[in-house]
């Protein structure tokens, strides 16, 4: 079933259109924390919100691998 607004999945679980599941969001950070040791988690969270205002605030549909390489580029 297709939603478009925020809604409860079968799980019960939020799911938002305008961000990445929590878990791929951690993943996410920790793959960036583990490429670039110099930055704090800070500065990593707010490249990945870069990439999200790049992309008119959504995140849902990238590939976590373009996420990821876009915030590179910003780091």
């Amino acid at each position: 079933e297709d939603c478009l607004c925020p809604c409860i999945n079968s799980g019960g679980v939020f799911v938002s259109p305008y961000a990445l599941n929590l878990s791929s969001f951690t993943k996410l950070i920790k793959r960036l924390q583990e490429r670039y040791p110099e930055f704090n988690r800070e500065r990593i969270v707010d490249s990945v919100q870069e990439v999200r205002k790049n992309h008119k605030g959504v995140l849902s549909g990238m590939a976590i691998s373009s996420i990821e390489e876009e915030a590179s580029a910003i780091l």
